[in-house]
């Protein structure tokens, strides 16, 4: 059985001064880390005399943000504010085990109660009332050690997948700007080998079939049971690649309304919606029908979809300017869809291009579902792994 035990008896407050050693940072999310890796303007004191020391394995928190999390581990040397506390354990104690203890929901808020201030401007936690709380410890240092190796593991792989997903985002983003002409130039800077030709814009209208959705009555049930048809709604058009919808309508109230059949392997675009939606384009994988908020691009033969959904999707900022109203209200139209310009090129090409991010898509889909799926169960664990 794990023995509960008083904070102070698990660790001493270090008070050491070391004026010139590397100052560290302690964040909310991500633990410990070396301040000059954060990328932040450095408004520290010149005057470092009284800054603690904090050496590899101590805990360092921030007395004024322990109610929020702003606790870690530290991995190396270094120096902290006289603002924070700095804990080092004591014997048959793992502290990086203990650092996982304090970000738990539970213990954060057992930190904010026993703050004491008048404000949370001015809340703090400083060692004296830090130590007099209790929490449920392992009596074996051996369990401590075990939990903690398992935790740093799914903390090292939710980190892989994290820097992969950044990657591929970053590098989507290079190559939509790199794989499509720049205002004013005819050819992209990067091509697939082979091909030569200028570019050529466009108009929508020109190259597809636009059509709106509709709505069946909602106070007709026969108009939606039974579910037949998919039917999808504008706040579904962030899923990007459409393979399913939220809801479905019944034969009857698509003959019954203004809603119509869109074939597979149209552009979908959001022309309403709150928030980010209106300018959101996604490309359906599967035959279905829209509500009213959003417009169908059924492209001619000439045009691959997936071409113009990655052109589209990289606009996204230029659509929403060209909404109709004013500006964070306002909204797509038909019209205003049609008048859109895209690039055109060989369809040969179009496919080139329109395949390959796709299967940058696809990878950034597995790496971010990978990460939910690491965060879901490292946020699990540790509700089960501690008393």
């Amino acid at each position: 059985a794990w023995e509960q035990r008083k904070l102070g008896d698990c660790f001493t407050e270090r008070c050491e001064s070391m004026p010139d050693g590397e100052l560290i940072s302690v964040t909310i999310n991500d633990g410990i880390k070396k301040f000059s890796e954060l990328g932040r303007h450095d408004n520290s004191n010149d005057d470092k005399s009284k800054y603690k020391k904090v050496c590899a394995g101590d805990i360092a928190y921030n007395s004024m943000r322990m109610w929020q999390g702003a606790s870690g581990c530290s991995p190396y040397e270094g120096i902290v504010s006289p603002a924070y506390t700095v804990l080092t354990p004591n014997s048959g104690i793992n502290s990086k085990c203990m650092a996982y203890q304090f970000k738990l929901p539970a213990t954060i808020h057992t930190f904010k109660i026993n703050s004491q201030g008048i404000t949370s401007d001015n809340w703090n936690l400083k060692f004296p009332a830090l130590s007099e709380i209790e929490i449920y410890v392992s009596p074996y240092e051996q369990e401590q050690a075990k939990i903690a190796a398992y935790f740093a593991n799914l903390d090292h792989l939710i980190t892989l997948h994290q820097r992969k997903y950044d990657k591929l985002q970053v590098l989507k983003k290079a190559m939509l700007e790199k794989m499509f002409p720049k205002n004013g130039s005819s050819v992209p800077e990067i091509r697939f080998k082979g091909f030569t030709d200028a570019w050529e814009q466009r108009k929508v209208s020109e190259v597809a079939e636009i059509c709106a959705g509709g709505t069946p009555s909602t106070g007709i049930e026969k108009y939606w049971h039974p579910k037949e048809i998919p039917w999808l709604s504008s706040g579904e058009v962030h899923k990007k690649y459409i393979t399913y919808t939220d809801n479905k309508i019944s034969v009857e109230g698509l003959n019954n309304s203004s809603a119509r059949m869109i074939p597979a392997n149209s552009v979908l675009i959001a022309l309403a919606g709150q928030g980010k939606t209106r300018g959101t384009v996604a490309i359906n994988r599967i035959s279905l029908t829209t509500n009213q908020s959003i417009a169908a691009m059924i492209f001619s033969k000439e045009i691959v979809p997936e071409f113009v959904f990655c052109n589209l999707e990289n606009r996204y900022e230029e659509i929403r300017r060209m909404s109709s109203g004013d500006g964070s209200r306002g909204g797509l139209n038909k019209q205003i869809v049609g008048e859109i310009e895209i690039p055109y090129t060989s369809k040969e090409e179009q496919a080139k291009i329109g395949a390959y991010f796709s299967k940058l898509d696809y990878l950034i889909t597995l790496h971010q579902r990978e990460l939910e799926k690491l965060q879901n169960i490292k946020k699990s664990m540790l509700e089960k792994m501690f008393v």
